[in-house]
């Protein structure tokens, strides 16, 4: 795959392709020029030299690299933040506390993926190296880290994707890293006039409720700008949120009403893309569009982070 020119979203923020899943804009690095330069998130291993081709791209050398923050430990997101680390010596990983030790031991994360990605584990993901625990800075709600002389990032723990899920807040562009806490951004759908933002809920620590608190907090904010895990930035952010919570409760009325027939997460997959088919459609969105290569990834992925939410919240009940 070709190689892509890292993308300028304003004078010193850019992002950088991944080619995650060997897909194009599908997952970004994001590059914040401060005195020190921070990096946030670095997707997978495999993107690792995309990641460094971008770096060079942009004048960076490794070395000057100090912070690579992990919004949160998915492999997706932060699988390669310890190769990446093996060769930026002046470098921190930051990341919640309660995904600081899946940084230094991946073990049960490589388990958990070993599990769902079967043999395409090591084409997607490997190797996952470990960060060494010295070299991890842990950041949760109100936290601060100054990156430069004007610019204090402020740390937000906001869980419904992920229980050590960090959004991060920088004050010199009003704008918020979200990772995956709202939503999914799909660029080809943008370039030809389409906005679609479906929640993330995938398995095993959504919660829809958590989820909606966050979203509520982002648009509390007013933001003049939201950096999307996947992928890139809504300059509209309050617009790009209500729909981000308008799709939420799609999802979970679909839920509903598949849990009511005793329907699993085929069924539920199939009854969300059908929404999602016929909205896009009303769109102009032809059902062969590049993007469904994500969104049926996406909504199959979500269908099961909801059905896994539904039942351990059955057995909350029983117990």
């Amino acid at each position: 795959m070709q190689q892509k020119a890292p993308i300028k979203l304003d004078d010193r923020i850019y992002i950088l392709d991944g080619f995650d899943l060997g897909l194009e804009e599908r997952t970004g690095t994001y590059v914040i020029m401060e005195e020190d330069i921070t990096l946030v998130d670095t997707g997978p291993s495999t993107s690792i030299p995309h990641v460094k081709k971008g770096l060079e791209t942009l004048g960076i050398s490794l070395d000057q690299i100090k912070y690579i923050i992990a919004t949160h430990v998915h492999l997706d997101h932060s699988g390669g933040a310890g190769l990446l680390m093996t060769e930026c010596p002046n470098a921190k990983a930051v990341v919640h506390p309660r995904g600081a030790r899946h940084l230094a031991d991946p073990s049960r994360l490589v388990a958990g993926a070993r599990a769902v990605y079967g043999e395409r584990f090591d084409e997607l993901f490997d190797p996952v190296v470990p960060i060494p625990e010295d070299r991890i800075l842990e950041m949760t709600e109100g936290d601060t880290l100054k990156i430069g002389e004007a610019c204090t990032l402020e740390f937000w723990d906001t869980p419904g994707h992920a229980n050590h899920h960090i959004s991060i807040y920088d004050p010199v562009s009003n704008g918020i890293f979200i990772g995956d806490t709202a939503g999914i951004r799909y660029e080809p759908l943008i370039q030809d006039g389409v906005a679609f933002f479906p929640p993330s809920t995938s398995p095993n620590q959504f919660d829809p409720d958590k989820m909606q608190q966050a979203i509520d907090r982002f648009m509390a904010k007013n933001p003049d700008v939201i950096y999307f895990g996947h992928f890139g930035a809504s300059t509209s952010p309050n617009e790009t949120l209500h729909q981000v919570s308008e799709w939420l409760g799609v999802f979970m009325e679909e839920a509903k009403a598949a849990a009511a027939k005793r329907e699993g997460h085929a069924a539920l997959t199939e009854r969300i893309l059908t929404r999602v088919r016929t909205h896009l459609r009303e769109l102009g969105v032809p059902d062969d569009h590049r993007a469904y290569k994500m969104i049926e990834l996406d909504m199959d992925v979500s269908a099961m982070g909801i059905v896994n939410y539904l039942e351990k919240s059955a057995k909350r009940v029983e117990g």
